[in-house]
């Protein structure tokens, strides 16, 4: 999963919506992806010169993991002006460090990286970019600025914090409410900004105690290990938050065999399993937050327009934005038909 978010650099200071970038870059609001989507339009219609840009991305083995894959090659497929480059997936530094090595020997136009560990790839990042290679850093930041033209990625903070704010409306006013969490890995500074957000939101409703928190792995294992522990441990909760999805589906395990359905759950990242569930409304799961694999779509948008010397569709801008922070939604059984889409495997 995603690192850590660079929360606050943005175009600006507030989170920014493609709607503004006309598709320069994908958004959470689902028209607005959709209609990316179906025309392909990202920093200009037409074509362009031809650009070749190399992707190092994660290894597969996670689903939002290997929907970053899966949505950057599919991006870059809509551009008849785009070769993509993609190196074999990895999560070893050294490896990933080699094929970014690579793609610079090779001259690609730009490069398109989500490293396997942000501050372990600054240097092979200031390589490229004194190569004179641009280079886009998706999510998983690197430890300078200096490392890459422009990062896009999503706003681990304000999953917390938006996890947090729906829980406490729904709960507001039910006395003595008692909230557990289910977090990611603790030494990932992605798990310590989602924590901070939920707590931060969690003080805006007096009434309402985190009694419980246990970090897993975000592997189906893990999640269903770790939430049968805090089911034992506490034998009434009101909410459950859950950092992601994948490890989600453990939870549900656990949660089904402990017979218990007195509370509510709220996921994280946005798994077509978890929509699914949500649409259903059969089960606890009421809710999941987005952490939107799209970005790597945005990611190909914005590396094509660099390579490209274009701007941004919307802006007066002539130049892309030094950062880009994705909005963390709130899916309900309200707004789910509009975000299925988007869901991953």
């Amino acid at each position: 999963m995603p690192e850590t978010s660079r929360r606050g650099l943005l175009f600006g200071t507030a989170a920014v919506s493609a709607g503004a970038f006309l598709t320069a870059c994908t958004s959470n609001e689902p028209k607005a992806a959709d209609a990316a989507r179906s025309s392909g339009a990202a920093a200009g219609t037409e074509p362009g010169k031809h650009v070749t840009i190399g992707f190092a991305g994660p290894q597969a083995d996670h689903g939002w993991l290997n929907a970053i894959n899966e949505n950057a090659a599919s991006r870059a497929a809509k551009y008849s002006d785009v070769t993509l480059e993609t190196t074999e997936g990895s999560n070893d530094t050294a490896a990933q460090i080699g094929q970014v090595k690579t793609l610079i020997n090779k001259k690609v136009d730009v490069l398109v990286v989500l490293p396997a560990d942000g501050k372990a790839l600054t240097q092979v990042g200031l390589e490229a970019m004194r190569a004179g290679i641009p280079v886009v850093n998706l999510d998983r930041i690197f430890a300078s600025p200096q490392a890459y033209r422009c990062w896009v990625g999503g706003d681990n903070y304000g999953m917390g914090l938006n996890a947090g704010t729906y829980i406490g409306e729904r709960l507001k006013d039910k006395a003595d409410a008692k909230v557990v969490e289910l977090a990611g890995i603790d030494n990932l500074e992605l798990t310590r900004q989602r924590s901070q957000g939920f707590a931060d939101a969690l003080k805006n409703y007096p009434g309402i105690e985190l009694v419980a928190r246990q970090a897993a792995e975000f592997t189906v294992e893990s999640g269903q290990a770790k939430t049968a522990q805090l089911l034992q441990a506490q034998k009434r909760i009101d909410a459950l938050w859950n950092h992601d999805d994948d490890q989600g589906v453990g939870a549900l395990r656990a949660i089904q065999q402990a017979g218990r359905d007195e509370f509510l759950m709220v996921g994280g990242a946005g798994s077509r399993s978890a929509m699914d569930a949500i649409k259903a409304d059969d089960g606890v799961l009421k809710a999941t937050v987005l952490y939107p694999p799209t970005m790597a779509a945005s990611a190909i948008d914005l590396a094509r327009a660099l390579a490209q010397g274009r701007g941004v569709g919307g802006l007066a801008e002539l130049e892309i934005p030094t950062s880009l922070t994705l909005y963390s939604a709130v899916v309900t059984k309200e707004n789910v038909d509009q975000y299925l889409p988007t869901g991953f495997s």
